[in-house]
This record gives structure tokens, sequence and C-alpha cells, in this order.
């Protein structure tokens, strides 16, 4: 008899389901960062990648491959990253699926400043917990009904330009002109029209982004127990920790 679990137990004799968390918001938000401080937490950043409780995956890697004349637009900022139909729903749809048959998947990484998918590949291995983060995780409604947890992080418009400006420029190649133009042809409209919307499908939502260390501990305990169970050993120890580093990171923001 198959065990439907997603406490890190096998789901069957040969795989086993991840307990997979959306976790979406606008450009510049923090989503990324929240991901990383929840691995943090949970100690699996110097993990062997092999061996990972918890992984991450970026929707960008699921960007569709652009056609000449989109390279075009795409390098005088004129083309749209972050409508729907920039993102392969399919492959998308396809890729969690595996993952949650515990199956080991490999993805193309993306390249920011070719506007193109990278040579270089990530190797997804099976884990206990899989966070998906991207501006439009929850858009598809395929795709949305797959998790089992969906968070948004909620960060305030004029803090996400701030951030989106000098990331793009000196990350991206981008030049200051070309972050604005984009920013308000395609970024803010799409935002409100496709993004902002998927928010009401949110279990969570995360005001202020990493900033906010008690929503970010709140969901890292709730991770520990679907990993290791509330009675396991170590939970007192997991206390202990979060409230030590929750009441630096409040000292820190004073």
């Amino acid at each position: 008899m198959s065990v439907n679990r997603f406490n890190g137990k096998f789901s069957s004799m040969e795989s086993k389901t991840p307990f997979l968390i959306g976790v979406a918001g606008g450009t510049a938000s923090g989503k990324s960062t929240v991901c990383a401080r929840i691995m943090e937490k949970l100690g699996q950043v110097d993990v062997d990648h092999t061996e990972r409780k918890v992984v991450t995956i970026s929707q960008d890697y699921f960007y569709r491959e652009l056609t000449p004349a989109g390279k075009a637009k795409a390098l005088k900022g004129q083309y749209n990253f972050d409508h729907p139909d920039a993102f392969n729903e399919e492959l998308m749809l396809k890729t969690l699926q595996n993952i949650l048959e515990g199956k080991k998947v490999t993805l193309h990484t993306y390249d920011y400043r070719t506007n193109s998918r990278s040579e270089i590949m990530q190797t997804i291995y099976p884990a206990d917990v899989v966070l998906f983060e991207g501006i439009l995780v929850f858009y598809f409604p395929e795709i949305r009904n797959l998790f089992h947890m969906k968070l948004f992080v909620d960060t305030d418009s004029d803090t996400r330009l701030a951030r989106r400006v000098p990331r793009d420029i000196n990350e991206r190649g981008r030049d200051l002109d070309q972050v604005l133009n984009q920013y308000m042809r395609f970024v803010k409209p799409a935002f409100e029209e496709f993004c902002l919307p998927t928010k009401k499908h949110a279990d969570v939502i995360i005001p202020r982004g990493a900033d906010n260390t008690v929503a970010i501990d709140l969901i890292v305990h709730h991770i520990w127990d679907i990993l290791y169970g509330p009675d396991h050993p170590m939970d007192r120890f997991l206390h202990s920790y979060l409230r030590s580093s929750s009441s630096c990171s409040d000292t820190l923001s004073r």
C-alpha cells in the first residue's frame, strides 16, 4: 500500500513526494532573498546539492527561447518579459509534475545579459521541500493547483523599483534609460494586470519580504515540522535559533 506524506518519507518504494511551495511577488520584491533566508535558517546552504532536503527553483528558467525579432526587441528593452506569454507554461507544468513524482530534473539556467537560455545546467535532485519562485507562479491555474503552500512577497512599488534599477544596471548590463522605460512600459502594467491579482491565491502574505523575520521564522518552523515532525529532538534547538536570529535582525534593523 502506498503512503502519500510530505515529511520526507517515501511516497512509494521508488520516489518521494516533495512539499511544493510557490513563492510569488512583483519584480525585485525579495522572492529569491526570502527563499535564500529559508534555506539558510534550515541549514541547507552548505549541504551538497545532491543531498539537500530543501531546494529552490526560479521561474526564470522557463522563459521561452526568443526569435531573432524577439532578441532584437529585448536588446532595446522593448520585449515584455513580464507577460505570461513570455514563459513556457507547458515545460513548467511538466517539470513540476516530474518533481512531484520524485524524479531528477535538469534545467537550463537563464542568462539575463543575452536574454537566452544558458549552457549552464542545474540539476534538481529529489528533495523533501521544493521552493518555486517567480513573478507569475500563481498565474497559470494548472501550475497553481500543484502547490501545497503559496506565499506572496508583498513589497511596495517604490522599494521594488529602487532595487531593480541598480540590479539591472550592475548585474544585467542595462543602461538607466532602458531600465526605466522597460519598467514603465512593461513591468509596472504587467504587475498590475497579471501578478498582483494572484495575491488572492496566497496562503501567506509576507509584507516587506526578507525584512519580515517573524513571517520567515514561522514559515521555517512549518517546513521544519514537515521535514522532521514537531516532536523531533532538534525542535527545541530550532526554536532557540530562530529567537536568537530574529533578535539580532531586529537589533540591526533599528
